[in-house]
């Protein structure tokens, strides 16, 4: 059996790595993401993070333990994905500004026809942002490929005033929930952290 990572994304590569689970294959979902317009967010992560799962099983052996997963940032009742240009990107940090907003990461682990998905919420509090900050923040490049904009683990972190949740949903891999879920599975991560103590 081996482990796939569905993801290109190095902070969840990073993540799993942290887990224990360092010897993994990295192997993206490739196909575009259709999604029905009226899921709530949490709704939206679980499907998006199951449709890549299916994606990468169909081009694995079965017996492959697949990890995929989904975030995006809610706030107002509209979902905010990773920005399309720059000026996207100032609209989303401005929206932000001030203000809690909720990250939302669906997980899917998949194992032949055994299919497991689960989503963890985390609220976020922004400080209050001048437009000089964030054009700053922006010139950083971080902002371009996450969700809302902006990267917790990174510069992002001076933008964040408190969070209430898993700070590492926020990353985009929610490290507690993913590993009960891999217990389920027969893959017990702290036995595996142990063993690479």
């Amino acid at each position: 059996m081996s482990v796939i990572l569905a993801s290109q994304s190095p902070r969840r590569r990073e993540l799993l790595a942290q887990m224990g689970l360092s010897d993994f294959i990295i192997r993206p979902a490739q196909g575009e993401e259709k999604v029905d317009g009226d899921l709530s967010p949490a709704q939206l992560v679980e499907t998006l993070s199951a449709q890549k799962a299916d994606e990468v099983a169909a081009r694995s052996d079965p017996a492959d333990l697949i990890i995929a997963a989904d975030t995006v940032v809610s706030i107002d009742g509209k979902v905010l994905g990773k920005p399309h240009s720059t000026q996207e990107a100032f609209a989303m940090l401005s929206t932000l500004s001030g203000r809690a907003h909720t990250v939302y990461t669906g997980v899917t682990l998949r194992q032949g026809g055994r299919v497991s998905t689960a989503h963890v919420a985390t609220t976020v509090h922004f400080r209050a942002l001048t437009e000089a900050e964030i054009s700053a923040y922006i010139a950083t490049g971080e902002p371009m490929d996450k969700a809302g904009s902006y990267g917790i683990q990174g510069c992002g972190a001076m933008l964040v005033e408190s969070i209430e949740g898993d700070y590492f949903n926020v990353v985009g891999l929610p490290v507690c929930q993913l590993s009960r879920m891999l217990l389920a599975f027969g893959v017990n991560a702290l036995e595996l952290c142990a063993q690479e103590a």
